[in-house]
């Protein structure tokens, strides 16, 4: 079923156009950065909302579901083309301990379709104008499941301290690479309150 979509993504793998930010600070720990806080644009986004059981299953059924709009299944009837970062919202549960089932996936347009998006064929998914947006992020490595996230969470919160300037209820997972590469680049975002 995705056989068409992949191999149109791996001819197309060099050309991925970066979502628009400006770096507003860095921090460094031990000659690295540690975490750098970013503001991006307002823009147009195509998300999918999933609450399965798992959240590696949410993600990929929207993934799947964005790539075949990306590829073909739109009202333009060609390939989009490929941005990065792939963002997943996800919440944490009122105790903090577990991730909300339900998860939003976002695929920034890119820039030629911004102003006049190609409506998807898919009625679940959804293009949506969404705000300017600051964020502290803070890069990490590997699969990405409920675990792996709540762990990053948290290693967060520890290097940055106490602070309210951001969401606690809020998070979300950037990913660069498709999910099937096993030691892909990802991002935590600490949503920064307006």
């Amino acid at each position: 079923d995705m056989a068409g979509p992949i191999v149109q993504m791996t001819r197309h793998s060099q050309a991925r156009e970066p979502v628009p930010y400006v770096t507003l600070s860095q921090r460094e720990k031990c000659e690295e950065v540690a975490y750098e806080e970013r503001q991006y644009p307002a823009g147009k986004w195509a998300c999918v909302t999933k609450g399965e059981p798992m959240y590696e299953q949410s993600i990929s059924m929207s993934f799947m579901k964005l790539m075949r709009y990306i590829c073909k299944e739109n009202s333009v009837g060609c390939y989009l083309g490929m941005t990065v970062p792939v963002l997943n919202e996800v919440h944490l549960t009122k105790e903090g301990t577990n991730l909300e089932r339900e998860v939003v996936t976002a695929y920034y347009l890119p820039g030629e379709f911004q102003q006049n998006p190609p409506a998807p064929t898919d009625p679940e998914i959804h293009i949506t104008e969404r705000a300017p947006l600051r964020v502290i992020t803070r890069v990490f490595y590997g699969m990405t499941t409920e675990e792996t996230i709540l762990r990053e969470i948290s290693l967060f919160w520890e290097l940055l301290g106490s602070t309210d300037t951001v969401l606690r209820e809020t998070y979300i997972v950037a990913a660069y690479e498709n999910p099937s590469i096993p030691q892909r680049r990802n991002e935590i975002w600490f949503i920064c309150r307006a």
